[in-house]
């Protein structure tokens, strides 16, 4: 029995030892799968605070006796700096959840959302509700159905919601003097994703709901303008799309090129204003082709114009008539204007033609500052040795060449889609287009037959002078 107890000690140590490198062994284990999964999970807690690509928010504005009403519903992945508490693998913690709620209504929102009455900017809302909903509660279809969404009882605690698909919904109440004065919002929602588009829905004590489609950063939106507000806001657009346009500047320099006095330039370019003045009207109410094919047509036959008027100059065709070119290319020009301001027209509220007459001012504004710029500085290149001649060639050269790669690409887009068919819809159609182009002609033949007899006038005026 006493030789066996040294061999008891062994074989105790050695357990002994065994289990400290297998303890060791675990830990070193363990390390390492930590260390393995903080690598592989580090990306997603690094993007979880992320801005996302696209962001809708869903808004309602409402005055109301002495308050305006806010609505708003965001996605809670949109709100970066906020951290909403969870539980399990990223679930919201809906028990703890209204401190955070508040806190992401307030610097989100509260703190961003600007809304004035008149030109007054009203003081800081009252946060009346905040709660996370599920992406399928109702909140988007109506006023009523927002606010009756907002007074539900909050999710139950144990409803397992990832935190990423909650939305958060939020009631805002500003002090107003009267719910039927003129309000006015400032979104700066921006930096909620990459891009980002409110839809709001403005309903007025008095008068018909209005929806707006806000992307990104759109300033101060006047909810119901004035005349004169409405107006001055579609002059800006118009003076700054013509002067954004490549291919309708394209278009005037070839009409400047040749000409370079005041007196033809201004029947040609009031022709074309003529022009594009009733086909963007026109379209503005409904009267041009809806069918996906028609952007890509307008877009082909603008770059089409310029290589025709480019080649014109080139080849020294007769000017005297170019009018008549100008006030048919004008009406092509009309229906490409109307495309670029057709996200734009919600914000002119009840004055639809103001509006567009408004940003046909702003257009010919523009045009006159291009004339303004180009017939001194193309008299100024002649006039120190550039020949004449040689200048306008090599200069609709270039335009032309231009265009021609414009044509080439947009015709090859334009092949994509599919051409109308010959139905009753397709009739009505061009129907629509052929009444459109009576009524322009009609108005160009006015309008030169008037520019004749005012000629005429005043070639008789200036021989009974002399």
């Amino acid at each position: 029995m006493r030789k066996s107890a040294p061999l008891a000690r062994w074989i105790s140590g050695c357990a002994s030892e065994t289990r400290a490198r297998l303890l060791s062994r675990c830990a070193r284990i363990g390390t390492a799968t930590a260390v393995v999964l903080g690598v592989l999970l580090w990306p997603l807690a690094a993007h979880a605070h992320e801005v996302p690509n696209d962001v809708k928010v869903h808004a309602f504005v409402h005055p109301a006796g002495s308050s305006l009403q806010l609505l708003v519903r965001v996605p809670m992945s949109a709100m970066q700096d906020v951290d909403f508490p969870r539980r399990g693998i990223g679930f919201v913690d809906l028990a703890r959840a209204d401190a955070a709620l508040r806190t992401a209504a307030q610097l989100w929102l509260a703190d961003n959302i600007r809304l004035y009455e008149g030109d007054r900017l009203l003081d800081a809302p009252t946060i009346t509700a905040a709660r996370v909903s599920l992406p399928s509660d109702p909140f988007a279809a109506s006023y009523d159905e927002a606010l009756a969404q907002l007074a539900r009882p909050r999710l139950s605690d144990e409803t397992t919601l990832y935190w990423g698909q909650g939305m958060l919904d939020v009631r805002l109440d500003y002090a107003i003097r009267s719910s039927e004065s003129d309000f006015a919002i400032e979104p700066r929602l921006n930096r909620l994703g990459v891009r980002t588009l409110v839809v709001l829905r403005f309903l007025p004590a008095k008068g018909a709901e209005r929806a707006f489609e806000l992307h990104g950063d759109p300033g101060l939106v006047r909810l119901d303008p004035r005349w004169h507000q409405a107006a001055w806001r579609f002059v800006v657009l118009g003076f700054e799309h013509i002067l954004d346009g490549t291919d309708h500047l394209l278009f005037i320099a070839c009409l400047v090129l040749p000409l370079r006095r005041l007196r033809p330039l201004a029947v040609i370019v009031t022709a074309f204003t003529l022009a594009h003045s009733v086909t963007l009207i026109a379209a503005a109410l409904g009267c041009a082709p809806s069918g996906s094919w028609f952007p890509p047509l307008v877009e082909t036959l603008i770059a089409a114009s310029i290589v025709w008027m480019a080649l014109e100059n080139i080849i020294g065709a007769r000017i005297g008539a170019r009018w008549v070119l100008a006030f048919a290319f004008g009406l092509v020009h009309g229906f490409g204007f109307s495309f670029a301001l057709s996200d734009s027209l919600q914000f002119a509220g009840s004055h639809l033609i103001t509006s567009l007459l408004a940003f046909n001012v702003g257009v010919e504004l523009g045009q006159l500052l291009v004339l303004v710029v180009l017939v001194p500085l193309l008299a100024l290149l002649f006039r120190l040795g550039l020949p004449e001649r040689a200048g306008i060639v090599i200069a609709s050269a270039l335009v032309a060449h231009t265009a021609w790669h414009w044509m080439t690409e947009r015709f090859d887009r334009l092949r994509q889609f599919p051409w109308p068919t010959l139905d009753a819809a397709g009739a009505a159609s061009m129907l629509r287009v052929a009444l459109v182009v009576v009524v322009a002609a009609a108005i160009a033949w006015f309008g030169y037959q008037g520019w004749l007899a005012w000629r005429e006038r005043a070639a008789r005026n200036e021989g009974e002078v002399n």
